[in-house]
């Protein structure tokens, strides 16, 4: 079976910064495919750029957990503080999504917003991930399956990254990214578990990595052995409009190593054909 990756940029519409980035890596990199924040300052702006660029696949990074809601539904209020912003982190949200139907309505009514806002907009999914991974909660991802399926929307992140990427040649994380990878791995084992319809890829890339990926990663990522689809995350960007958030100087790095001609030969001459969600099955 042939080697296929999906290679997806997060954050796009975060800001100015992160689009210009996301439009660079994929016009002049390995970068296929995107996912878009609906509820933040650069959604219309990438919008527009990814009409211009048809062959970019993009998706839907769901977020209720940055910047404020676009639903007027006076239920997502649950959501949010006294400043109107979301007001729960993914640890808090995996137990209130446990114990409150109403933090439940209210998620599943703010993600329907954002999907519908980027669909009459012009935008079609070609899936569904999120911010800092939060529908991989359960409760999350039967409101996700759902979404899916009202949108008619084909498929849907599964971040399955093996450990072994934490060991061997693979640049070193630190602990605390070994400990979210874990977490994260489990809770999408949790997820096929309960629902598969919308799991597409086989294997997982960038997530114990997230703001270490350079040239030796993406050596790695062409050496791997893996059968079917593998999507690989990253975060491309520079710092114009960024304001406060964990990656800065990092997403440089990541846009760096995406337009790297070292990156496509590798990934070439390891015989790897690069896709996004949209290719998926058609053979």
């Amino acid at each position: 079976m042939s080697k296929k990756i999906i290679i997806n940029a997060d954050d796009f519409g975060l800001c100015r910064g992160v689009n210009n980035a996301v439009a660079e890596a994929h016009a002049m990199g390995v970068l296929t495919s995107a996912t878009i924040m609906a509820n933040m300052a650069g959604v219309d702006e990438a919008i527009e750029m990814a009409k211009k660029m048809p062959a970019l696949g993009v998706g839907v990074h769901l977020n209720v957990v940055t910047g404020k809601p676009i639903s007027t539904d006076p239920i997502v209020k649950i959501l949010t503080n006294a400043t109107g912003n979301f007001g729960y982190s993914v640890a808090k949200l995996a137990i209130a999504t446990i114990s409150s139907k109403n933090i439940r309505e209210a998620i599943e009514t703010e993600l329907s917003a954002q999907i519908s806002s980027l669909i009459s907009k012009g935008i079609t999914p070609t899936h569904l991930d999120s911010h800092k991974h939060f529908h991989c909660l359960p409760a999350v991802w039967r409101i996700v399956c759902r979404l899916a399926e009202k949108f008619n929307i084909p498929a849907i992140r599964w971040p399955y990254e093996p450990a072994t990427l934490l060991g061997g040649d693979w640049p070193k994380v630190e602990l605390k990214d070994k400990v979210r990878a874990l977490l994260v791995r489990q809770m999408a084992l949790k997820c096929q578990g309960i629902d598969d319809r919308f799991i597409k890829t086989d294997i997982f890339f960038g997530l114990a990595h997230t703001g270490r990926i350079d040239d030796n990663f993406w050596t790695e990522v062409s050496q791997t052995q893996f059968a079917g689809v593998a999507e690989v995350m990253t975060h491309p960007g520079y710092p114009e409009g960024l304001g406060k958030t964990r990656l800065v100087e990092q997403r440089q790095t990541e846009l760096k190593w995406l337009c790297a001609a070292s990156t496509k030969k590798a990934l070439a001459d390891a015989g790897i054909e690069l896709i996004n969600y949209r290719d998926i099955g058609k053979e």
